[in-house]
Parts: structure tokens; sequence; C-alpha cells
């Protein structure tokens, strides 16, 4: 596994406000109580990731036991289909991304044995059904089987394969020819060859390149440039020129500059200060922009990007995975 480096610290005293970490993990942990709520449903296809970005968030708050690790386990397994792939909630259909927050969890949660044990299918099937969606040709991936492709699918695959040891399932070299066709003249990357440039895509393709040990193949200094341009004036980062800043990119930017060693670029004070004002000290959470209602998947990510920068009181994420280095120093050789 190709290394990056750690955090850059950054001290609590440079922000506006502390952050309300008990405020987070009962926002957290009192998410899946509000089922009398019509959002609760309407947002029932994002239920497995969710339950990844939440779980992520208690572990990087240094409250693993937030949630409880057997009906975790359950809701995940329940989850599974019979070709080894995940939907987002019981009785969905299947799809890569929902199959990578699931096994994300397992691993977090030490639980990748119950597949044998307990799953639909076992975690070979899981790699399988990976597998099964890389276009033998250009080496990208599907999402599922409508055939809808994304340099995000592609990064997904490697992620989860190489949690599971099973990265040797798919053709990596080939996956790699294919991300390098997304890089565009600004040190870029898109959704797709020829597509605009794009801090998620960025990162997704980086996290691709790290995963199959290619980090060589990156144009830093102009990656790096490109990015470190993502910080405005308020400290947030955008995810293209003339967009507002949005807490999410926190990661999506940062975990990109870390792992081309080129986070000291940006100024983590201001970036720090901008994530901590998008939070609701009185409810907990945070949302994309000072003020904004908040959710779970902004409150993952913003509790990632602080991370990143080592702020006092989280723990170290690790900016390949999204996931406690902890976890993954136990899981990637």
């Amino acid at each position: 596994m190709t290394s990056v480096s750690g955090p850059a610290k950054t001290q609590n005293t440079q922000s506006d406000q502390p952050l309300c970490v008990q405020k987070h993990v009962d926002y957290i942990k009192n998410l899946d109580s509000r089922r009398e709520e019509l959002e609760y449903w309407l947002t029932e296809h994002l239920r497995l990731n969710g339950l990844y970005w939440g779980l992520t968030a208690l572990h990087l708050l240094d409250c693993p036991e937030g949630l409880p690790r057997d009906a975790t386990v359950d809701f995940v397994l329940s989850c599974q289909h019979e070709s080894g792939g995940f939907g987002a909630a019981p009785g969905h259909d299947a799809h890569m991304l929902y199959t990578v927050s699931a096994v994300q969890v397992l691993v977090t949660l030490d639980a990748v044995d119950e597949l044998d044990k307990r799953g639909r299918a076992n975690k070979q099937k899981v790699a399988s059904y990976i597998a099964g969606l890389q276009d033998s040709e250009t080496g990208s991936f599907m999402g599922d089987e409508w055939g809808e492709k994304d340099t995000r699918f592609l990064y997904g695959a490697l992620n989860a394969l190489s949690l599971l040891g099973l990265l040797e399932t798919v053709d990596v070299p080939r996956a790699v020819a294919y991300v390098q066709q997304c890089e565009n003249l600004d040190g870029g990357y898109g959704i797709c060859p020829g597509a605009e440039s794009h801090a998620g895509q960025v990162f997704t393709c980086v996290g691709a390149l790290a995963i199959a040990q290619r980090l060589d193949l990156v144009n830093k200094d102009r990656l790096g440039g490109w990015l470190s341009e993502r910080q405005v004036e308020e400290g947030g980062f955008n995810g293209r020129p003339e967009k507002l800043p949005d807490a999410c990119y926190s990661w999506w930017v940062g975990a990109s500059l870390a792992m081309i060693d080129r986070l000291h670029w940006i100024d983590g004070s201001k970036l720090a200060a901008f994530i901590l004002r998008c939070q609701d000290p009185e409810n907990g959470g945070f949302g994309d922009r000072p003020g904004n209602v908040v959710d779970v998947f902004h409150t993952h990510f913003s509790i990632a990007g602080l991370s990143l920068l080592g702020f006092d009181g989280i723990k170290e994420v690790d900016p390949v995975y999204c996931m406690p280095k902890s976890i993954t120093a136990k899981h990637i050789r």
C-alpha cells in the first residue's frame, strides 16, 4: 500500500468555535430513532451508505461503541443479494456503491467473517460480483447491471476488494490505464475520459491509483495547484471553479492533497474554521454551509476533513479509504 503523509496539525484555538463532540455523537446515534418522520423513509435509498457515514464518524469521534454492533451487522447482511452484492436497504437492488459501504462497515466492525457464516453469499462471491462489473475492454466499472460507468465505481471496486484482500480478482493495470485517460490538462480528473475536472472525481481517481500503488503516475504539483485553488475566501473548498464552498469538499479536496503530499499548500486554519461554522452547536451535525440544515453525509465528511488537519479530539483518518487509520492498518498489507 502506498504510504501518505500524516495529518497537518491544526489547533482548536484558531477556530471560531469548539467542536461539539457529544452533540455530534448524540445526533448520529439518534438518526435511526426518527422513523416517524417522512424524511427517514424518503432517504431509504441511502440507508446503507448512511450507516457507513455515521459509523465512521463515530469512530473518528472516539465513540466506536456508539451503534449496537450485532444489530448493525444484522442490517448489513439483510441488504445482501445472492449475487454477493448489496442494496441500499432490504429489498433494494444491488449496486457497487452500497456494496462498498457494506464492506467498509463489516471491516470496521471486524465482522467480515460473518459473510461466510450468515451472509447470503461469502466474501469470494462479493468479490465476484464486483469483478463482474468491470468492462474487460476499457478497465472501467459499472455501478450495476444497467451499465452506468463512473470513476466512483472504479475506486469503490478497488477499495472494497483491497479491504477483502481480493484485489487480484480484477484487472488492476487496465483500471489504472482507464484512470489515466480521465486526467485533464489542468491536472484534475473527470467522471470519464474528456469530462470536466471535479474534486470528487479527483479523489476517486487518485484514491484508485493509491490503492494500485501507482501514485507515480500523478503530476503532483500540477494537480496540487488545481486542488489548492479550490480554497475560497471563506476558508472552505469548492468542487469546481466559480462554485460555492461546501463542507464535504474538505474531504474530497483535502484527502486528495494528503495522498499527493500537498495538504500543506492550503490554509488549514481557515479550512477548520469554515468547517466548524457549518456545525449545529445545539442539536449536532454539520450542514454543507454555515446555517444550513445538517445531514449525516456532511457530518461524516466534515469530521473526516477535520481529522485530515489533525484536529484535537478526532482520531486519524486514512485519506485513501476514508476510514479510521487504526482499522485500515489491520487490513491493508
